[in-house]
């Protein structure tokens, strides 16, 4: 078919100007995760179900976008409706809060497996660090969804049905972890930076307190809210726990290795300009280390310094090319951790190594040094007891926030 000049001139070009002054940044992440086979979990067991699940943003902003994902999913995923609503708990959301989501206008849409999906824009107006509450319906069973296993945070699962537009949905089955939603969007004035945490157990925030949002990006977000300029940079969150640098997790939910996610979790986050790079550590940790009878990885394959290296300057190239700045973290202290063949010399040997180069090497657009935070002054190869957690791998709440604290804000200029 070909159309007039003055439909172009009135109705394409038009649109395609809204188009192109549409910027959006992420105001939170969830690092997508495949699902593991003959869970318990709730929130992979869906029938015929509503999810309702709570995301803390950092900035805010008078619309949103939500992004969904299947990138995990081995078969299409049919989502009935869609609706967010301000929490007053994991299942309830403020009496007139509730708002619907559309996909192209339709209030549902089928996501093909590998696929990832954004929402329409939405009146919804956010302040920075505010909670908001999603509420997925799933007409037909989910055989393998894709989730974040450690949001760190309580879900609730319907009885049957779509229960999106409840106030409170009733009896539902409590869950640790969130299902498809993987990122929420604000449009992005040319003010706005994103800073990308991507990493591991400590950057997704294992160890602290659940329901709480007591990791260190979510409080470097509360103190930003402190500062002048605050306002103005975005947090997302793109830690797995159990995440490596140069390989696979020996079981689903620990993740893609850091050199097969980063485009994916890092680079193509919408509005990025700053990566915080904090990967490393289970790489030297995993080789001989038993979870109960699992072997985290072949003894035979403990990494050596020059081998995590070239890892982190190929993860710094690529996000050059893109004019991406990346801040290197140093890698903290792990000697006492209670799983078995974690921790030995050699590989405190290769640690020590591995954060000399960090510090040293100026390959990095700049530095943080979260193990002088974290190390004990009695112990350089603990981390000091006041900020540990009880396996004495991840801090505790109060370690969390001095590494937040820590953190230079210029580096994010």
């Amino acid at each position: 078919m070909r159309y007039s000049a003055s439909f172009y001139a009135v109705v394409l070009l038009p649109q395609l100007a809204v188009a192109q002054r549409t910027s959006w940044i992420a105001t939170w992440t969830a690092s997508a995760e495949a699902s593991q086979h003959g869970s318990k979990n709730a929130l992979l067991n869906i029938d015929n179900q509503t999810v309702r699940e709570r995301v803390r943003v950092s900035i805010g902003g008078a619309r949103i976008c939500i992004r969904l994902s299947n990138e995990f999913g081995s078969s299409p995923v049919v989502v009935g409706a869609v609706t967010l609503g301000v929490p007053t708990g994991p299942a309830i959301v403020q009496p007139g809060s509730i708002r619907e989501v559309r996909f192209g206008g339709a209030t549902s849409i089928t996501i093909p497996p590998g696929a990832p999906v954004l929402s329409d824009p939405l009146e919804f107006p956010l302040s920075y660090g505010e909670e908001i509450s999603v509420s997925i319906y799933f007409p037909n069973r989910l055989d393998t969804p894709t989730w974040h296993s450690l949001s760190l945070k309580h879900a609730v699962v319907s009885a049957g049905g779509d229960h999106t537009r409840d106030k409170t949905i009733e009896a539902g089955k409590p869950a640790l972890g969130s299902v498809m939603i993987t990122a929420v969007l604000v449009p992005r004035p040319p003010s706005r930076r994103l800073v990308v945490t991507f990493g591991d157990s400590i950057v997704d925030g294992d160890g602290s307190t659940v329901d709480a949002d007591r990791n260190w990006p979510s409080d470097l977000i509360r103190r930003l809210q402190t500062t002048r300029h605050g306002s103005d940079l975005a947090i997302a969150n793109e830690g797995i726990a159990g995440n490596r640098l140069l390989a696979d997790g020996p079981i689903a939910m620990l993740g893609t290795s850091a050199l097969a996610r980063f485009d994916r979790d890092a680079l193509s986050a919408p509005g990025v300009t700053h990566i915080v790079l904090l990967e490393g550590i289970n790489d030297i940790g995993f080789p001989g280390a038993k979870l109960g009878p699992l072997l985290l990885a072949d003894p035979a394959n403990e990494p050596k310094p020059e081998d995590l290296i070239g890892a982190y300057r190929q993860l710094i190239a690529r996000a050059h090319a893109r004019a991406i700045k990346v801040i290197g973290v140093t890698l903290t202290p792990f000697e006492g951790v209670v799983i078995p063949g974690y921790y030995s010399e050699s590989k405190e040997a290769t640690r020590q190594a591995v954060n000399t180069w960090i510090r040293t090497s100026g390959a990095f657009d700049g530095v943080i040094d979260f193990d002088a935070v974290l190390r004990d002054p009695d112990d350089p190869r603990r981390i000091v007891p006041r900020f540990v957690s009880e396996d004495h791998l991840h801090p505790n709440d109060a370690g969390y926030q001095a590494l937040a604290d820590a953190i230079d804000l210029r580096l994010f200029q």
